[in-house]
C-alpha cells in the first residue's frame, strides 16, 4: 500500500459531499426508472416490429443468437466496465504509481481474448446451449453439475458484491446518500428491464451505458489539461515527482511513482488469475456467446478486449497522477491532509480527482457513470443467475417437460431472487468492515478453483469424470487454505485487516488457481476419458426451433452417419470455418498476453526504469488516444454494423403497418359508398 498510512494517526476531517442527497436518489432512483421505463418501451417496439418476443426462453435468454459483431464488442467492453474498473484502478495508481493502472488492465484484456477461443468451441460443439453448466452436465452428470453450480453462483455473488460495494461507497460520499441505501436501490432498474427484456435488453443497455461513460471518461481527458493547477502532461510529471519527495511509494524502486519496477507486480499476478475465474466461472459471459452469431464471436470478444485496456489504463493512471500531483494543494478535498487509507480501500482516488478538476460537476458525473458501470454489469450478473436458477436447477432437477412459460416465469423468479440477495450480501459484508480493496484483493481465491477443468472440459477430451469432481474442489481447500494461513503469517492474526493484504491474496489465488491443474491432470492419468466431442450435438437443449442455419444443420446431422457429414455440404464448411476462427482465437490470445505481460511491461521493470517528462508525456497520450479510439468503436461500431438496418426494419415495419390501415380504412369507405349508392 502505497503513502496514506501515515494519515491515519491524527482523527481525518470530514469531507462533505458535494452533492445533496436528492441529486443521489434522483439518479439512482429516478434515472434507473427511467432507462427501465426505456427499455420496456423497446423491447415491446421489436416484439411489434422485427418479431423478437420475449415471451420465447430462446429469444428471452439467448436473443435468438442473432447478436452481431458490433453489439457483441460493446457487450464485452461493458461486461468488464464495472464498478471496480473505474474506481479500483485509479485506487492501484494511487498506491504504486504507474504501474497500479497498467498491471490493472493487463490483468483484463488477455483473458477476454482467450474466451474467443472458449466461446467459438462452444458454438462448434454445442450450439443449442443457454450456459456453461449445460455442457459440464451432458459431459459429467449430475454431480459435476452440482460442483460447478455452486462455484459459478459463489463467483456471481461476490462479483455483484464487489461491484455493490464500490459503486454504494462512491455514490455515498458524492450525495450523502447512506450506504445501504444505496445498496439496495441500485438493482431495482436492474431487475425490472431484465426481468422485461431478458438478454437483449442487456446488450441494448450494455451499449447505452457503455457509450455515457466512455463520454465521460474522454471528457475528463479534457477537463483535466484545461485545469489551470494541472495545465499540461508535462506540469502534471512535476507534480507527481515532487510528491516522491513528500510520500515516498513503499515497494518502488527510489520510491518513484514513476517506475513499473514496483509492488504493483503482485497485484497484476493477482488480478490477472481472480479475472481469469471471474470471466471463466462467470455464466453471463457464456450467455452472451450463445447469443452471439458464430462469425462475431471470435472478432467481438478480440476487439473488445483490446479496446478495453485503454479504460483502466488511461483514466486510471490520469486521474491518480492529478491526485498525487495535487493532494497537498488547498483544492483537493481532504486538504490540508492526505487521503486516509479507509477512503483510498473505499474507491474514493477517482471521485476526489473529478471534484479537485470539475467541482461539483466532477461529483455528478462519477455518480452518473458509478450508477451506469453498476447497472449494467450487474444487469449481466442477474440474467447469469436467473439462466441458472431456471435452466440448471428448475429446468433440469424439478420439471424436466417444462413449457417455455415455465421457464420464463423462473428466469423472473430468478431474476428478483438474486437483486435481493446480491443487495443483502453486499450489506452484511458492509456491516463487517468489508471495502472494495478487501473484494478486490481476495476475489481469485473463490473464483479461481474451477477454471482449468472448465476449460478442459471445453478443450481436452480426456479430462475424467473424477477430476472435473475433485479437482476444484480440491482447488478450493488449497487456495483457502494457502490464504487463511500465509494471513496468519504475515499478519499474526486471521482478520479482516490480514486477510485484506496483498501477499496472502496473491499466494491464495496463485494456489486456488493453479492447483486444479495438478489434481486434475494426475487424477486425469489414472482413468483418462476419451470424450467423443459429438455426442454434444446429440442434445436437443433449445425449447423452440432455431432459425440459425447452423443449428438446423446440426439438429440435422445426428441422424446421419458421421462419414456423411464429414464429406462436404454445410456441415462441413461451417466445421471449417470454425477452425479457422478457433486459429485466429488461438493466436490473438497468445499476442495479446505476449503484448500485456511480456514485451511491454517487464524489460522496463528488469531495467529499473524510471520515467522521464517526455517518456511520461508519450505514455499518456498513447493511452488518451487508445480510449479515445475506444469510445469511438463502441457508439459506432454497433449503429454501422447492424444498428442503423434494425431502426431501417423498425422504419419500414411501421409503414407497412400504416399502409395496411389505411387500406382496410379505404376498402371501408368504398364498401359504404357502394352501399349508399344502391339505396334509390
Amino acid at each position: 500500500m502505497a503513502s496514506s498510512a501515515g494519515s491515519d494517526n491524527a482523527p481525518p476531517t470530514v469531507v462533505q459531499p458535494p452533492l445533496s442527497q436528492a441529486v443521489g436518489y434522483i439518479v439512482v432512483v429516478v434515472v434507473g426508472l427511467i432507462i427501465a421505463f426505456v427499455m420496456v418501451l423497446v423491447t415491446r417496439l421489436l416484439r411489434k416490429t422485427v418479431g423478437e418476443d420475449n415471451q420465447k426462453t430462446e429469444m428471452f435468454m439467448t436473443a435468438n443468437r442473432t447478436v452481431r459483431t458490433g453489439l457483441t464488442v460493446s457487450a464485452v467492453i461493458s461486461s468488464w466496465l464495472w464498478t471496480t474498473a473505474i474506481l479500483g484502478s485509479s485506487l492501484m495508481g494511487y498506491n504504486y504509481g504507474v504501474s497500479g493502472p497498467f498491471w490493472f488492465a493487463a490483468g483484463c484484456s488477455p483473458m477476454i481474448v482467450f474466451f474467443a477461443l472458449l466461446g467459438i468451441s462452444c458454438k462448434r460443439k454445442i450450439p443449442e446451449a443457454h450456459t456453461s453448466l449445460e455442457v459440464v452436465r451432458i459431459r459429467y452428470g449430475t454431480i459435476a453439475h452440482i460442483v460447478f453450480m455452486v462455484l459459478c453462483l459463489v463467483n456471481n455473488i461476490f462479483a455483484c458484491a464487489n461491484m455493490l460495494l464500490g459503486a454504494a461507497a462512491a455514490i455515498s460520499a458524492m450525495t450523502g446518500v447512506h450506504t445501504i441505501a444505496a445498496t439496495f436501490l441500485l438493482p431495482i432498474g436492474v431487475a425490472l428491464y431484465t426481468f422485461v427484456g431478458g438478454i437483449k435488453a442487456t446488450f441494448l443497455t450494455d451499449y447505452f451505458h457503455t457509450a455515457i461513460i466512455l463520454i465521460i471518461c474522454c471528457y475528463f481527458t479534457i477537463k483535466a489539461f484545461t485545469f489551470d493547477e494541472v495545465g499540461s502532461l508535462g506540469h502534471l510529471f512535476d507534480l507527481v515527482q515532487t510528491a516522491v519527495t513528500r510520500h515516498p511509494v513503499e515497494g518502488n524502486h527510489d520510491g518513484s511513482y514513476l517506475t513499473m519496477t514496483s509492488h504493483g507486480i503482485l497485484f497484476g499476478i493477482l488480478h490477472l488469475c481472480a479475472n481469469f475465474g471471474l470471466v471463466i466461472m462467470d455464466t453471463s459471459y457464456f450467455v452472451k456467446v450463445f447469443s452471439a452469431t458464430p462469425s462475431a464471436v471470435v472478432p467481438g470478444y478480440v476487439v473488445g478486449g483490446i479496446a478495453y485496456f485503454a479504460i483502466p489504463w488511461g483514466l486510471g493512471t490520469l486521474m491518480s497522477s492529478i491526485v498525487i500531483g495535487l493532494e497537498n494543494s488547498p483544492l483537493f478535498p481532504t486538504y490540508p491532509r492526505q487521503m486516509t487509507s479507509s477512503e483510498v480501500s473505499s474507491g474514493l482516488v477517482l471521485p476526489y480527482a473529478a471534484i479537485t478538476i470539475a467541482g461539483k460537476g466532477g461529483a455528478a458525473a462519477i455518480v452518473l457513470i458509478v450508477f451506469m458501470a453498476v447497472t449494467s454489469t450487474l444487469s449481466a450478473q442477474v440474467v447469469a443467475v436467473s439462466s441458472i436458477i431456471s435452466f440448471d436447477i428448475y429446468r433440469e432437477y424439478f420439471n424436466r417437460f417444462a413449457s417455455d412459460r415455465d421457464v420464463i416465469r423462473w428466469s423472473h423468479y430468478g431474476v428478483v431472487f438474486f437483486a435481493l440477495f446480491s443487495a443483502g450480501f453486499s450489506t452484511m459484508l458492509y456491516y463487517v468492515g468489508i471495502d472494495l480493496q478487501w473484494t478486490l484483493y481476495m476475489l481469485g481465491v473463490v473464483t479461481c478453483p474451477g477454471i482449468f477443468p472448465m476449460i478442459f472440459t471445453i478443450l481436452w477430451k480426456r479430462q475424467s469424470k473424477a477430476a472435473a469432481i475433485v479437482s476444484p474442489v480440491l482447488g478450493m481447500a488449497t487456495g483457502l487454505g494457502v490464504w487463511l494461513g500465509t494471513a496468519h503469517i504475515f499478519g499474526g492474526e486471521v482478520s479482516v485487516a490480514s486477510t485484506g493484504l496483498i501477499l496472502p491474496c496473491v499466494y491464495g489465488t496463485v494456489a486456488s488457481a493453479f492447483s486444479p491443474i495438478l489434481y486434475s491432470v494426475i487424477i486425469t492419468l489414472l482413468k483418462p476419458q476419451n470424450y467423443d466431442w459429438n455426442d454434444f450435438s446429440k442434445e436437443r437443449l433449445a425449447l423452440e426451433k432455431l432459425e440459425d442455419d447452423l443449428s438446423t444443420v446440426h439438429s440435422r446431422s445426428t441422424h446421419r452417419p458421421a462419414s456423411h457429414v464429414e464429406a462436404g455440404g454445410p456441415l462441413a464448411f461451417k466445421s471449417l470455418e470454425f477452425k479457422r476462427w478457433a486459429r485466429i482465437a488461438a493466436f490473438w490470445s497468445i499476442a495479446t498476453f505476449l503484448g500485456h505481460w511480456v514485451l511491454w511491461p517487464l524489460p522496463m521493470y528488469g531495467a529499473n526504469y524510471i520515467f522521464g517528462k517526455k517518456f511520461y508525456s508519450a505514455w499518456l497520450v498513447v493511452a488518451i488516444i487508445w480510449l479515445w479510439g475506444t469510445m469511438l468503436i463502441t457508439i459506432f461500431y454497433p449503429l454501422i454494423d447492424g444498428g442503423i438496418q434494425q431502426g431501417i426494419e423498425i422504419y419500414s415495419s411501421f409503414r407497412r403497418q400504416d399502409a395496411r390501415v389505411n387500406r382496410s380504412e379505404n376498402d371501408k369507405n368504398e364498401s359504404r359508398s357502394s352501399e349508399t349508392s344502391s339505396i334509390p
